[in-house]
């Protein structure tokens, strides 16, 4: 393997794996907020019980996630210095507000809301943590707007040393490769989380262990209708996407009169080479289109059988518990397939119709990036095996030994 291929290894598998924190992190977020909002509301303490218990979940898998996305930072620098010196002033800008957003104003808020359990006023510490859902919808944004950019390439020129300037900020936030993207991204996301709620759920009901069952039962279908909206409306924004597709990249579509003809316009422009990506894309594409409609289905059949804890109190259905707790995985690997379709499918372009893969990648040795890859990698494995053990114990164990502080005294309540 020579560099260019270490260096595209190495950023797929650290990539990928880092996306694995995201989805389930963006995806909790907004189920620990809702429930929190409705502890509030009704003063209900199974909600306030069940807002502890996701919430120390979700701050497992965010404190490791952050350390995965530090080393896709570095390896960016390190490995990719063409993409820097020819895109850096349109590509890093949008990457630095979401580094200000996640790494600042992010942790800032989930740090609050951790330790002022029971020390801030009720509602105060309710707008902490959807401040902290702002926020991480905010990041998931601006890294969706560096990457559309990649993907289509616009508001910017390039001046006379080659280098792209960027002269329409606006252009980039109504980049047509964004919006449908980044909203199939977050629902994405959303069935994530919501598959993870019910399979764990389901894996406490299963047990037929009285402690904490109202919980359960209230998170299992809270968690089913999640990940029931987030799939539908993950497949409606998937397949929404193939208009603008077909105009910005038809090469991704390996196929039909529009990539032939894309095919000879890049040859005229850039040279002999084969610019329609692998076959690995169409082979991720129709796994996830084909696992998509299979668990449409399987979550809906689980949503109807939830409606009057039929999943629950009747023999014949209580194997649906079972299987929705072994789907856990499902989302993860279906992000992953959508991950190669729009990376993997953008190949050999590094920014599409601008800049090669190629000419992105540093000058560097391939033992320097050989050991570099073997580094990162191990070090994001060891990280995805430490997040997944911590999380499996901590659900395993259910509620009642939240690492979260516990209550004051109501006298020592702090209002503001």
């Amino acid at each position: 393997m020579n560099a260019l291929d270490l260096a595209r290894w190495q950023f797929a598998a650290t990539a990928s794996l880092h996306f694995l924190f995201v989805a389930l992190t963006l995806g909790l977020v907004f189920f620990v907020a809702s429930t929190q909002t409705k502890y509030v509301r009704t003063g209900d303490e199974t909600y306030g019980r069940a807002a502890r218990f996701w919430g120390s979940l979700y701050a497992i898998n965010y404190a490791v996630g952050i350390a995965t996305g530090l080393v896709m930072e570095f390896e960016i620098g390190l490995n990719w210095s063409g993409l820097s010196r020819l895109t850096g002033d349109v590509f890093g800008a949008p990457l630095a507000l979401e580094t200000l957003i996640a790494f600042v104003l992010e942790s800032t808020l989930l740090g609050m809301w951790l330790f002022g359990w029971g020390r801030l006023n009720k509602k105060l510490h309710l707008a902490l943590i959807w401040g902290v859902a702002a926020t991480a919808l905010l990041s998931a944004f601006w890294v969706m707007v560096s990457n559309s950019f990649l993907q289509h390439p616009v508001g910017y020129v390039l001046d006379s040393d080659g280098t792209a300037r960027l002269t329409d900020f606006g252009a980039l936030l109504t980049n047509s490769a964004l919006w449908f993207a980044l909203a199939h991204t977050v629902f994405a996301a959303m069935l994530t989380g919501g598959m993870f709620v019910a399979g764990v759920s389901a894996w406490h009901l299963r047990r037929r262990v009285q402690d904490n069952a109202e919980l359960f039962r209230r998170s299992l279908r809270t968690g089913l209708h999640t990940a029931l909206v987030g799939m539908f409306f993950t497949m409606g924004f998937g397949y929404a996407q193939f208009g603008p597709l077909a105009d910005n990249q038809p090469t991704k579509l390996a196929g039909g009169h529009n990539a032939i003809e894309r095919q000879a316009e890049m040859v005229a422009k850039f040279g002999p080479g084969d610019y329609i990506p692998s076959g690995i894309v169409s082979v991720a594409l129709g796994v996830m289109i084909m696992v998509a409609n299979l668990l449409f289905l399987i979550l809906l059949a689980a949503r109807v059988l939830a409606i009057r804890d039929t999943i629950i109190k009747r023999r014949w259905a209580r194997p649906m518990l079972w299987l929705l707790t072994a789907l856990i995985p499902v989302p993860f690997l279906t992000a992953i397939c959508g991950w190669i379709v729009r990376e993997e499918g953008r190949q050999p372009w590094a920014v599409y119709g601008l800049l090669k893969t190629a000419d992105a990648v540093s000058p560097m040795g391939d033992g320097v990036l050989l050991a570099s890859t073997v580094g990162f990698t191990a070090l994001v494995v060891v990280l995805v095996t430490v997040d997944w053990w911590l999380l499996a114990r901590k659900a395993r164990r259910g509620p009642g030994d939240e690492f979260l502080p516990q209550p004051l005294p109501e006298r020592e309540e702090i209002s503001v």
